[in-house]
């Protein structure tokens, strides 16, 4: 009788780990902490509940303001690019066509990000 100690190599392999859970985890707390710095800056501090567009322009005129919305901007376009990655990943792509989505994902980030930094510098300037 032989004994089963062999490993079996025809059994498939788990796929490697992804490093994109974790980001989407960080980029979620960090979500959670910057909405709440955002909501309590620009609506509960504010007359009315809301600035108009000249006490906006002044208050990301301030450099620590600015850093933090524009810190809120990349965590919000990468954790919401990091979840549809996930999904557009579940539906089991080839290697190839996960490489392009993620190349995709990354030029539409760039972008957005890109398009956020030129709309608060348009609004400050």
């Amino acid at each position: 009788m032989r004994m089963a100690t062999q490993v079996d190599r025809t059994a498939p392999s788990a796929p490697a780990p992804s490093w994109g859970w974790l980001w989407q985890a960080i980029t979620g707390v960090a979500l959670v902490v910057l909405l709440a710095v955002h909501m309590v800056a620009q609506h509960f501090v504010a007359a009315h509940g809301l600035r108009d567009y000249a006490e906006v322009v002044a208050y990301l005129r301030n450099p620590l303001i600015l850093v933090v919305e524009l810190l809120f901007l990349v965590t919000v376009t990468t954790h919401a690019l990091l979840g549809v990655r996930a999904i557009v990943f579940d539906f089991g792509l080839s290697d190839a066509a996960e490489r392009r989505v993620t190349w995709a994902l990354w030029v539409i980030g760039a972008l957005t990000v890109g398009y956020g930094l030129w709309l608060i510098w348009s609004i400050i300037h």
